[in-house]
């Protein structure tokens, strides 16, 4: 049952994707409310905040994905995929925090969250995705410093 949720958040994360934003939000949004494993739940709010019109509702989406990893076991994460480990999660989630607030106004609040995502930074495997989140990191360091509020492309 639980390689049915994943499945049905990767179809609603592939349908924002495809263009369908409103509908893949209401799909994750209808996700969060039948689920109350925090895999399912991180991964829920994590893609959920991507697809948000709003800084404020991305932000809402973010705060929501490292609450429930705050409640995220290793061995849980691992029964999923036998790599995983929670602390290599932070650096994204943390990251995204850090992005959304600083466009949000609130450079105090992004450079916090980037520090924290600095600081598991260790975690992150040595692949396409470390690499991709060691970037983001740099790209918000340097957005922040530079004092702008501005969304940037991937």
């Amino acid at each position: 049952m639980r390689m049915v949720w994943m499945t049905a958040i990767a179809a609603a994360v592939a349908r924002g994707q495809s263009g369908d934003r409103a509908g893949a939000r209401q799909a994750l949004a209808q996700l969060w409310d039948g689920s109350g494993d925090p895999l399912h739940r991180c991964s829920i709010a994590h893609y959920a905040a991507d697809l948000q019109e709003s800084v404020a509702d991305e932000l809402m989406w973010d705060e929501r994905a490292l609450a429930e990893a705050s409640r995220l076991t290793d061995a849980r994460a691992k029964s999923y995929d036998a790599a995983w480990q929670v602390r290599a999660l932070l650096p994204s989630l943390r990251l995204n925090l850090a992005d959304a607030h600083r466009r949000a106004g609130d450079p105090e609040a992004a450079r916090i969250h980037l520090s924290a995502a600095l600081e598991h930074l260790d975690a992150l495997p040595d692949d396409d995705y470390g690499k991709l989140i060691r970037a983001g990191v740099g790209r918000v360091r340097a957005v922040l410093a530079a004092g702008s509020v501005e969304r940037f492309g991937p």
